[in-house]
Order: structure tokens, then C-alpha cells, then sequence
């Protein structure tokens, strides 16, 4: 549990870990103790098609999870979904389509998020195309290792933003090596009660009520014509829009903790992203205008 710049408690969460159960070096409870001993308060784990009830494990709070991955080549379509706090598992088989996914992971009241869209060069009209995807990871640190080294899909979540989805940004380790290239990078801070309950962690996702990060705090909220960001100190804060520029929406400097940048007319959501001084980032959620 931490305390963040307001006062809020906050949980520390990865939402995005796999063990030997598939592909991860490690078994679930030494996965479960490396991030124990990282200081987290929870993670997901999720293994490809292989559900993981809720629970603890090494003394770590566990929320259930699993990832449905389909498609190799992106050009004909690769969708890698994570189910996040399912009641129950999940019933699917190897020829399920991306909305059967979608739509199980919801029957088992879980939520359906789509993972490192810009990894899987996800298009906004594949986007257009489902229903109930509820959360996209902005990002994964798996992706940017050995293989197509696109970690951060900020072009993805601004183009969906454009055509009025803004959805829930998470960051997300997606561990499998945990040899410090994939593992303990990327998570959230979730505001929340330590016994707080599967269901309303989910809720506190869903309202946005967390910023992903690298480790920097950050916050993102409206003062009339203005947006205004606060955080910890930083070297850049970014507002980032509809609009392709717009003056003062980009700080530098040293020691930043907060920035404010006027509203435009035409502008219909807004988000904050920022790096400090060792060139970690954390990206708030959007703000809708």
C-alpha cells in the first residue's frame, strides 16, 4: 500500500505476468515472490489459455486471470486478450474468434482487455469492430524485447481516442523472462483498499481511478479552460489531444511537478504524460472534454 501526492492509498498491480504454467521462466509462486518482494500488492496472472483463480500466493494477492491469444500475422489479424478478475473460468477453445473472447470473458463477469495493441498492430477499425473491450495497455514490457520492439502504443490509444474510445490505460510488465528486461517495469497504481474486493478492484480500473507507470506519479484533472497536471519531478510533462499542436501543451525543465495548458475549442479529450530525470514515464488516463 502506498500514499500518493493527495493523500489516496494506492495498491501497486501487474496485470500481466506469465509463469511455466505456459511460456514464463518461472513457476507461479516464485513469480508471486519476486513481485512480493518488488513491493507489489497484487498481480494478475495470466497464462495463455490457462486460467488462474484469485487467491495468494507466497503471501501475494492473486487476481484471476488468463490470456487468449489468436493470429500470428498482424496483417491478417493478431488479438492477444487478457481476462482480468473472472469469477469463473472462462470456457473457450482454440477457434474462438476475438468477440467470442471478448463476450466469454464478460459472461464470467471478468474484463476483457485488449493487450499491447501497437506489439499486435491493432487498427482502430479492428477496435470498431468488438464489443466490450473494457481496457488496452498503453504499455508492455515484453514487447519491447527481442521480437518487434514496439512497447508503447500511445499512437494507438490517441487514434481510438479520436474516434471516441477512451478507454482504461494500463501499463503492464506481460513478465516472462524476469531477468530484469520484461519483469518489474510497467504496472499501475490502483487507488484502493487493501481488502478491497476482486469487484471493486475491477470498478476502481473501469473509473479510471489509477495511473500507469514506470515508476514517476501522475495526475490529470480539469480547472475549467484548463487541464492541469501534478506529479512527481520531472524533466517533460506532455498533454497529448486531438489536436496536433496546440501551444503549451509541452513542458521542460528541471524538476517539474505540475503544468497547466489551456482547453481548445475543438479539443474532445486530453492526457498527460510524464518522463523524469532518469527517463522514466507515467501516463495518466484520459480525460474527457
Amino acid at each position: 500500500m502506498y500514499t500518493d501526492l493527495f493523500g489516496k492509498n494506492r495498491l501497486k498491480v501487474n496485470l500481466h505476468t506469465h509463469t511455466s504454467v505456459s511460456d514464463g521462466k518461472l513457476s507461479p509462486e516464485a513469480a508471486a515472490a519476486h513481485y512480493k518482494a518488488a513491493g507489489y500488492d497484487c498481480i494478475a496472472i495470466t497464462d495463455h489459455w490457462a486460467w488462474r483463480k484469485s487467491g495468494e500466493l507466497a503471501g501475494l494477492r492473486i487476481l484471476s486471470g488468463a490470456e487468449f491469444n489468436i493470429g500470428a500475422d498482424c496483417a491478417a489479424g493478431v488479438y492477444h486478450i487478457v481476462a482480468l478478475g473472472c469469477e469463473y473460468e472462462p470456457f473457450l477453445t482454440g477457434d474462438a474468434d476475438a468477440q467470442e473472447i471478448i463476450d466469454e470473458i464478460r459472461r464470467c463477469k471478468g474484463m476483457p482487455v485488449l493487450a499491447h495493441p501497437h506489439w499486435s498492430l491493432n487498427t482502430v477499425s479492428q477496435l470498431s469492430a468488438l464489443t466490450g473491450v473494457e481496457a488496452t495497455e498503453i504499455w508492455n514490457s515484453i514487447s519491447a524485447v527481442g521480437q518487434s520492439n514496439r512497447p508503447c502504443s500511445d499512437h494507438f490509444v490517441d487514434s481510438a481516442a479520436c474516434a471516441g474510445f477512451h478507454l482504461p490505460l494500463l501499463a503492464a510488465d506481460d513478465t516472462h523472462h524476469f531477468d530484469g528486461g520484461d519483469d518489474l517495469i510497467g504496472w499501475i497504481m490502483l487507488e484502493a483498499s487493501e481488502n478491497a474486493s476482486d469487484r471493486e478492484l475491477l470498478e476502481a480500473i473501469r473509473a479510471k481511478r489509477f495511473y500507469a507507470t514506470q515508476g514517476p506519479e501522475i495526475h490529470i484533472f480539469r480547472d475549467g479552460d484548463y487541464a492541469v497536471a501534478r506529479c512527481s519531478p520531472a524533466s517533460r510533462i506532455a498533454f497529448l489531444s486531438n489536436a496536433a499542436w496546440v501551444p503549451g501543451h509541452g513542458h521542460s525543465g528541471d524538476g517539474l511537478t505540475e503544468a497547466v495548458c489551456r482547453l481548445q475549442p475543438y479539443e474532445t479529450f486530453i492526457r498527460a504524460e510524464i518522463t523524469d530525470a532518469s527517463g522514466k514515464k507515467a501516463w495518466s488516463n484520459i480525460l474527457t472534454l
